[in-house]
């Protein structure tokens, strides 16, 4: 994923120039952009990939993702009644912590 993230935003618009905003036609907000990032690298969709790499700043992309994967463990361990590390880690496929 974080290769696809690089790849997005080497290709985005020069520094300076106008930020491509989403269909809503409201500002961009970094949620929505992570969201569409992630679903889309998901349906491994690169035109929507390059799209919501243009609707913020790197930067606040990259915070939206890890909000989401943050957001995402948390439910994902409430419902399951696990920690939120046991979670990460079968997510991962990482072995049980000792």
């Amino acid at each position: 994923m974080f290769d696809r993230l690089r790849k997005a935003l080497a290709t985005r618009t020069p520094a300076g120039a106008s930020i491509a905003t989403p269909p809503h036609k409201r500002p961009p907000n970094l949620f929505e952009a992570a969201a569409t990032y992630v679903s889309a690298s998901v349906e491994d969709d690169e035109d929507r990939l390059a799209e919501a790499a243009t609707w913020v700043s790197p930067e606040a992309l990259t915070f939206g993702i890890n909000e989401l994967a943050c957001r995402a463990v948390v439910a994902l361990a409430r419902e399951r009644d696990e920690s939120p590390e046991a979670v990460a880690r079968a997510l991962l496929g990482l072995p049980a912590a000792t």
